[in-house]
């Protein structure tokens, strides 16, 4: 579903720049308005092809075909308003001729996509790919998968590391003296071990003596099916005859939950309910649609007696929603020490690692460290080294560890399993996750940061009575409760400050990106700090670029073959980069929205950025940067500057009305600035107490967040308590910080 978020995302700003840049489309609008219509129409078939293309390469080239197709009307009509907004210099002779030949190129491209986009509808129908709406079936390959990872409680692993405490007290919430029925969840990441864990407890001795007759195990998974869940459960309990059984498979789903309740009610029960992936799947689980009066209440009922279900899942909304009482069980990464413990277990089974040659020991632990303690990548990598003690097999899986651990087994690959967590993603969070693929391994990434640039990217949709940036904030918080990134830091108040995304993650956000063409296969980086990577995978579609340190090297090579990049982020790895001159970027990418050079050297931005019109985030953080040019109030469409230690800023921001996020922190001279104007502004951070004095603060009717910092002396305290409470109704955080 990343496609039709994306194609989503596209024709949305297609639609918004014919309403936003009308002026720009006369003697075209008729042609782009019908194209923009084709473009919708197709996206109702885009959540059937997504599907679909998992499984049918043909499928998947027709999905591919609609991206480019909006892609390039896209770049079309971006480029059509930067040609007409550059002829308002020209002459009258020369712009109304160079009018008339934009026009006529325009139309000729749109002519091309619209004939592209006849001849992909002509071919949905023979790819079986139907209406939003008309149906749709389990993948052969999903169900597969799914009947590769069903769990028993039988197959209990022998070698275990790192979960004695945990296993601990988990039995004692089990055998606990509450007589409530309590759901206890187990929850964690796709390969860290929530199953093994799981039936670690379930197999304990004292959970085997408290629920001796009711005791159940049921594998849930992705495609949640209360009937053949209840039937494993009623298999197993033991007062259940054959005949019963037998019986029991003869009913309706309702009539089944009816019979399950009716055994379980005056017991004591445990029963596992393994892998659930929503709380829509509980609540389908636990319900009861049995309109017998004497069957009211849950599928899984409180008789007081002291029963017990736990349940194992990769998200935290699942495990609230199973039972509100109850503090999930949050499994962590092992340690290490816990890592390489292991991992020797695996790899050398029951012979002392020491005995092996040191080159082995030391291979070993450099590939452990690449697991990043995700203990299902540590058994599959001992499982596969303890076949071949050579040198010569392992530094071969040392060198390429992502393909030997995504291969399947008789378990599944560590990327194929968490490539479920993937699916699973509603479709506009998926664009958010791929984001993640173009920050560095091992990144620590600023949620403030993050958030901004999903904003800008267009990947948040706009909610009523809620701003871009809460709702960017919830779709931070859903990916940290399906486990895809782990928190660093969080505020006095809870907020997430500080976030990371684990390597395989991380890996798998990349894989995707690349699949999807989200970011080509061109993320640019330093050849000391990774000598495997090239700087010549450049495509012409490529949309999205990261440079890893090494900004000089990217600056030098040849740019004109990628002319409708959109976004361009800088990380400095290390070291100090300078670089002299900027103006390669303005030249060759003309249609850039996102430009992030945070922590580059910079001497100086030169003056034709004023000409980037599509751009919507200039980031410009802890660059020594000191003046910028006044040409920066050109950016019209621009919603984020972030910007430092400047010397003074420039007294143009209130021309971009389209502002929304200013941060300006550290200003060496307080000079007058206008922002009155920017009535969009829903974030004012680093204006200084004079320059707020001098704006009429009852204009900024969306601000919700002030920073104001400088010298106040001067500054009269009614009239500054007044400019304060003249946005009261929108203010949420006032932060004054006073300087001598």
């Amino acid at each position: 579903m990343a496609t039709e978020a994306l194609v989503s995302f596209a024709v949305e700003r297609i639609g918004d720049m014919l309403i936003q840049e009308a002026s720009f489309f006369k003697g075209v609008r008729g042609q782009v308005d019908r194209l923009h219509k084709d473009l919708r129409a197709m996206q109702c078939f885009l959540e059937e092809a997504d599907k679909k293309q998992e499984e049918d390469s043909r499928v998947r080239n027709w999905v591919s075909e609609i991206r480019e197709a909006v892609y390039d009307a896209e770049d079309i009509i971006d480029m059509f308003i930067l040609n007409a907004q550059s002829l308002r210099t020209h002459s009258f002779p020369e712009r109304a001729f160079k009018k008339l030949t934009n026009r006529y190129k325009v139309g000729k491209k749109v002519e091309a996509i619209q004939l592209g986009l006849q001849d992909i509808s002509n071919r949905r129908e023979a790819l079986g790919i139907k209406n939003i709406g008309e149906g749709t079936s389990t993948s052969r390959s999903a169900q597969m998968l799914q009947d590769l990872r069903r769990s028993t409680p039988h197959a209990e692993e022998h070698v275990v590391v790192g979960l004695e405490n945990e296993a601990y007290k988990l039995v004692n919430q089990l055998i606990g003296r509450d007589q409530r029925r309590r759901v206890i969840s187990i929850v964690g990441m796709g390969g860290i071990g929530k199953t093994t864990l799981a039936k670690k407890v379930y197999n304990h001795t004292q959970v085997v003596e408290c629920f001796p007759d009711y005791r159940a195990w049921a594998y849930v998974s992705q495609d949640c099916r209360p009937r053949d869940v209840y039937m494993q459960i009623i298999k197993q309990i033991c007062s259940s005859t054959k005949e019963q059984v037998e019986m029991a498979e003869k009913l309706q789903e309702h009539e089944l939950g009816d019979f399950l309740h009716g055994h379980l009610k005056d017991n004591r029960y445990l029963i596992v309910l393994d892998d659930v992936w929503s709380p829509a799947d509980w609540s389908c689980l636990a319900k009861r649609s049995s309109n017998d009066p004497d069957c009211l209440g849950s599928v899984f009922p409180d008789g007081g007696k002291g029963s017990r279900i736990l349940l194992t899942t990769r998200y935290k909304e699942v495990a609230s929603h199973a039972d509100v009482r109850s503090i999930p069980h949050e499994m962590r990464l092992l340690s290490k020490k816990k890592s390489w413990d292991l991992f020797r277990r695996k790899a050398f089974l029951d012979i002392d690692a020491e005995s092996y040659l040191p080159d082995l020991k030391e291979l070993g632990e450099k590939m452990v460290d690449q697991c990043n303690g995700l203990p299902l990548a540590i058994v599959l990598l001992g499982g596969l080294l303890s076949k071949n003690m050579s040198h010569i097999e392992w530094k071969k899986v040392h060198d390429n560890m992502s393909a030997y651990l995504a291969k399947e087994g008789q378990i599944a690959g560590v990327m194929t399993m968490l490539n479920l967590s993937y699916i699973d993603l509603p479709s506009y969070l998926k664009p958010c996750f791929l984001h993640l693929s173009l920050f560095p391994e091992d990144y620590v990434i600023s949620t403030r940061k993050l958030l901004l640039l999903w904003i800008s990217k267009g990947f948040v949709l706009q909610q009523d009575r809620q701003s871009m940036k809460d709702t960017a904030e919830i779709y931070l918080n859903e990916l940290i409760n399906r486990n895809l990134i782990q928190v660093v830091r969080t505020s006095v108040n809870a907020r997430v400050m500080e976030c990371r995304v684990h390597d395989f993650i991380q890996e798998l956000a990349i894989e995707k990106a690349i699949e999807h063409n989200f970011i080509g296969t061109n993320i640019v980086v330093d050849p000391h700090l990774f000598p495997s990577s090239s700087p010549s995978l450049f495509s012409s579609k490529s949309r999205r670029q990261s440079i890893y340190s090494d900004f000089e090297r990217y600056a030098s090579i040849e740019h004109y073959s990628t002319p409708y990049l959109r976004s361009l982020l800088y990380f400095n790895l290390g070291g100090i980069c300078r670089i002299s001159q900027l103006d390669f970027i303005t030249k060759c990418f003309k249609v850039l929205r996102v430009l992030d050079l945070e922590g580059l050297g910079i001497e100086n931005v030169p003056s034709i950025i004023g000409e980037l019109i599509h751009l919507r985030y200039l980031g410009l953080r802890h660059t020594g940067l000191k003046m910028l040019p006044l040409s920066i109030g050109n950016l019209r469409n621009l919603q984020t500057l972030d910007i430092n230690n400047l010397k003074r800023v420039p007294d143009v921001i209130w021309k971009i009305t389209n502002m929304r996020y200013l941060y300006i922190e550290e200003q060496e001279e307080d000079d007058p600035l206008k922002i009155d104007t920017v009535q969009n502004l829903q974030i004012l951070s680093g204006i200084t107490f004079n320059q707020w004095i001098r704006n009429n603060s009852s204009k900024l009717t969306c601000l919700e967040k002030l920073k104001i910092e400088g010298r106040c002396e001067l500054v009269e305290e009614v009239e500054f308590s007044n400019s304060i409470a003249k946005i009261h109704s929108s203010l949420k955080s006032l932060y004054l910080k006073a300087s001598d």
